[in-house]
């Protein structure tokens, strides 16, 4: 599945926040949680919160759950990733409402139409382009009819993106996919594409913090640091 060996993000299981944090809070004023829990706050917008079943799409050491676990209460979590030490990981913080599972990055381990929400952020770009086609379908399949797709992703016409991927450990070797490749990717396994939102315009961080709350005006200009698109599995397919 992976641009590289599906056992690369093992050697940063235990340090992925620390290195990640250190890559981008000098220049983006916040640390790795800070992102984890912006996301989240970003579906919050579509859900209401009532007793749904989550997949995450490759998952990591499971932060993204903490952060669910703590605006959707009542969901059903599931992580997988192809990373085991990220699942030991995962596995570690003992979220209640929150399952983990390895899977080999072909085939998700569970049956059609299982799952209300299907969340996958900042993974998209570290698969190869040949295999997009096929991971996407294999979301749509275990997505009930009516079922929400999620898709962050960087946006590689910020710069500052641009510079921080390059700059980071786990990230300076990948090719950034615009949300048009992405918007098509999805038209053509069937989704219908809802909702495209640009966010991050701004830094985190001193002066910057005032003009925060303006990004909520700014989504529909294609300059954010990074982007969320929404589909969704409708009944008719």
């Amino acid at each position: 599945m992976s641009q590289r060996n599906d056992q690369f993000f093992d050697k940063f299981a235990e340090s992925y926040r620390d290195i990640h944090t250190k890559s981008i809070k000098k220049v983006s004023g916040a640390d790795s949680f800070y992102f984890a829990e912006y996301k989240v706050k970003e579906i919050k917008k579509f859900e209401a919160g009532h007793h749904e079943k989550l997949l995450d799409f490759g998952c990591g050491d499971g932060v993204t759950e903490l952060f669910l676990s703590n605006y959707f209460p009542s969901f059903e979590l599931v992580g997988i990733d192809v990373s085991e030490k990220s699942i030991e990981e995962a596995l570690k913080r003992g979220i209640p409402n929150a399952m983990f599972k390895y899977f080999d990055g072909v085939k998700i381990p569970f049956p059609d139409s299982n799952f209300d929400i299907v969340f996958i952020a900042g993974v998209l770009h570290h698969i190869k382009k040949d295999k997009h086609f096929s991971v996407v379908g294999e979301m749509y399949r275990v997505l009930k009819p009516g079922g929400r797709l999620y898709i962050f992703e960087h946006n590689p016409i910020n710069p500052l993106t641009q510079y921080l991927v390059k700059t980071c450990e786990f990230d300076k070797d990948v090719n950034l996919i615009t949300s048009g490749y992405c918007k098509s990717l999805l038209q053509k396994t069937n989704f219908l594409v809802t909702d495209t939102a640009f966010n991050i315009f701004f830094p985190r961080r001193s002066l910057f913090k005032c003009f925060i709350k303006l990004e909520k005006y700014l989504t529909r200009i294609p300059l954010g640091g990074q982007y969320l698109v929404r589909s969704l599995k409708t009944a008719k397919n």
